[in-house]
């Protein structure tokens, strides 16, 4: 159980990578200037597989973490309500996941419409939700 474990922390330390760096693209694609096709074509590329490589580590995270809870039991019984919890954030994240690559589509169509100002706040979310889903898991407050 502990290498399923220690393999489940190091997909999510790296999913979580992504999520964070992401929107930071995406920050500095909203401040492109008109006419600034190459810079513009450069972070596209670059956003296209930092999300592919993101979606290919978000997998075996999920997997693993399935494998804890329905392998081995992991949150099962009475006193287990954090791992609830725990699993509605991950649906979060996996939102989280699908709402950039919609963001990126958006940019690929040239329809973006968001300012930089607010990527830098969709930039926190996933620090947000990786801090409750850690507080959760090693906490366990309910």
């Amino acid at each position: 159980m502990l290498w399923v474990k220690s393999f489940h922390i190091v997909f999510v330390a790296s999913w979580f990578a992504g999520l964070f760096y992401l929107p930071r693209i995406f920050v500095n694609l909203a401040m492109v200037a008109p006419g600034s096709v190459a810079e513009r074509e450069r972070l596209l590329l670059m956003a296209r597989k930092l999300l592919r490589f993101s979606t290919l580590l978000a997998v075996p995270a999920v997997a693993l973490g399935l494998w804890l809870w329905l392998g081995y039991g992991i949150g099962r019984g009475p006193g287990n309500g954090w791992l609830h919890a725990k699993l509605a954030v991950v649906l979060l994240v996996i939102g989280y996941h699908h709402a950039c690559a919609v963001l990126l589509r958006k940019f690929e169509a040239d329809a973006n419409r968001r300012s930089h100002k607010w990527f830098r706040w969709f930039n926190e979310v996933p620090v947000l939700l990786l801090l409750v889903a850690v507080v959760l898991v090693v906490v366990k407050p309910f």
